[in-house]
């Protein structure tokens, strides 16, 4: 269980650890538009990618649509392309909602996602249909996404950005990824960390929450 004694924050990733994702289902339904090597979108991520470009809010949202279409060999809408990139983005369980709820009882709350435009579009109606009309604006103390602060994880630098703008202390701050990377990052600024690899409630003992 996570130890959440001597912390006054927590700020948490959103894909994979907030929201299910797939990133295959995306792959798969842009092969089907005729993407060539649509995993590369995601298997070759550095920082010359389309991809990374897009998610520290580089290109607009149609730059990226119109890049992908030129690179499709079948004549496709940039809606069907919006469809099929949003395709990776599943649902949000209730109890990770409740669990919040919970966590927000005697803690600050953040969240900090490497996202883009056309995702948060998105989401932000899935956030809101699954918290019972509350927006993550409204949720969450502060969010942070990549596209609109032009940092992204693992960079050192988004984390200093971050306990620099709301003044707080990284000893009484947890972070939680579902990225080795981004721990260490974070580490590496001495906050305290828990990298997910199972669903985020069973991480905590609702219970034992003071």
């Amino acid at each position: 269980m996570i130890d959440l004694s001597g912390i006054k924050h927590i700020i948490f990733d959103f894909g994979g650890v907030i929201i299910n994702i797939n990133p295959k289902l995306t792959i798969h339904l842009l092969k089907d538009l005729g993407l060539y090597q649509a995993n590369k979108l995601f298997v070759d991520f550095d920082t010359t990618s389309i991809l990374h470009e897009f998610e520290l809010g580089k290109i607009s949202n149609n730059e990226f649509l119109i890049y992908i279409k030129q690179h499709c060999t079948k004549d496709v809408s940039l809606h069907e392309i919006t469809q099929a990139w949003n395709a990776m983005l599943l649902d949000i369980p209730p109890n990770r909602i409740e669990l919040l709820k919970q966590l927000k009882k005697w803690h600050r709350i953040y969240l900090l996602s490497n996202t883009n435009n056309l995702h948060y579009r998105y989401f932000k109606n899935l956030f809101t249909q699954a918290s019972g009309g509350i927006s993550l604006h409204q949720f969450f103390d502060k969010v942070y996404f990549s596209y609109e602060i032009k940092l992204r994880k693992p960079s050192i630098e988004i984390f200093k950005y971050v306990i620099n703008d709301l003044q707080i202390l990284p000893q009484e701050t947890l972070f939680i990824d579902d990225s080795i990377e981004n721990i260490e990052s974070a580490k590496m600024l001495g906050m305290r960390t828990h990298w997910l690899v199972n669903d985020l409630c069973e991480n905590f003992a609702l219970l034992s929450v003071k």
